[in-house]
């Protein structure tokens, strides 16, 4: 039965008719919605939506003095079918494009980073430096894991830094194996921990891969079929990771996985006043001449480089602000978010 296109045809034709010859305009239409209920008759006979239409169209050609002859209204043309198979043959495994053809535009993005004591920029652009020592989630939803571990910076030291980075690709049927990458201080690999570069045998497998950006220092791994980027970086002795996710992947996890830095931001408890470290003024100042020369713009980062230069003792870490920031400066959809002031 397909008495919804009739409706929507008649919807279509009446919706614009301008005043001067409404009225011939509406009988046309009106005919039309009537030639279309009787050509679909035989397959809407026990259809309630169908019989509504039949009287409702006898009701309105009655008040509106309209014969049952003459003109109607010229066929809307069809949109051209879906191709279906150009969207089987079309990569599965590549989001972006799967996604622009579904929906006729470009995902949203999002992007969220944990560096330096570590400082994290959440997916909402809340921005928290973080006592969090040992084990946390910074995602755990339908498609990644990622945990960073933290030890303190300086022995009785409040503030810790990240020296370990877990991800785990869940396994994708149609286009990757379940994949874990894992690095520490001083190892950074470029490959998986089963050895691979890739996300195996599957079709889709090109569709995750490692690059190594530099040596020992910058890796990045593209996750194309779920319109993610990664970056992890090892500045001085302290880890850093970045990403940018296609929002329904960053959206993708339920009420139980409600603990995750990059969503929620490290929890109250957990935070720590970058304003403290910084009563030293002599250390401040140095610091802030040092952060000066890699961060021009004295935003969170160029703080927060100021704050883990103070209490690390260790001019390197201005490498992990400024890191940071090139990462969203690449990562971020919206340019306009790049600096945060607080």
């Amino acid at each position: 039965c397909k008495i919804l296109r009739c409706n929507s045809e008649y919807v279509a034709a009446t919706l614009n008719l301008r005043s001067s010859n409404r009225n011939a305009e509406y009988c046309k239409a009106l005919r039309s919605y009537s030639h279309c209920t009787r050509k679909t008759a035989r397959t809407c006979r026990g259809d309630l939506a169908y019989h509504s239409a039949v009287h409702g169209i006898e009701d309105l050609m009655i008040q509106n003095n309209c014969s049952k002859e003459g003109p109607t209204s010229p066929p809307r043309p069809r949109p051209p079918a879906p191709n279906h198979q150009a969207f089987e043959s079309l990569d599965i495994c590549n989001y972006e494009k799967s996604f622009v053809y579904k929906h006729g535009q470009l995902p949203s993005y999002q992007h969220c980073a944990a560096f330096g004591d570590p400082h994290i920029r959440t997916f909402h652009d809340d921005f928290h430096t973080c006592r969090v020592e040992g084990s946390w989630p910074l995602l755990d939803n339908d498609y990644l894991f990622v945990q960073a571990t933290s030890s303190p910076v300086a022995k009785g030291s409040n503030a810790t830094v990240t020296n370990r980075l877990t991800i785990i690709f869940k396994n994708m049927k149609e286009c990757i194996d379940q994949k874990v990458y894992q690095a520490e201080i001083d190892n950074l690999p470029a490959a998986f921990e089963d050895g691979s570069v890739n996300g195996g045998e599957r079709p889709g497998g090109s569709s995750l891969v490692i690059h190594e950006r530099s040596p020992g220092r910058h890796v990045e791994i593209r996750a194309d079929y779920i319109g993610t980027i990664i970056a992890i970086r090892q500045a001085g002795r302290q880890l850093s990771f970045s990403i940018r996710a296609a929002e329904e992947v960053a959206r993708a996890f339920t009420e139980e996985q409600d603990l995750q830095l990059c969503v929620g931001g490290c929890p109250r408890s957990q935070r720590i006043s970058r304003s403290d470290c910084c009563r030293r003024r002599v250390a401040a100042e140095a610091a802030r001449a040092l952060c000066k020369e890699m961060l021009p713009v004295e935003d969170v980062y160029f703080q927060s480089c100021v704050f883990d230069v103070v209490t690390s003792g260790d001019a390197n870490f201005t490498m992990a602000a400024h890191g940071a920031l090139e990462d969203a400066r690449v990562f971020l959809p919206n340019t306009e978010k790049l600096h945060i002031f607080q």
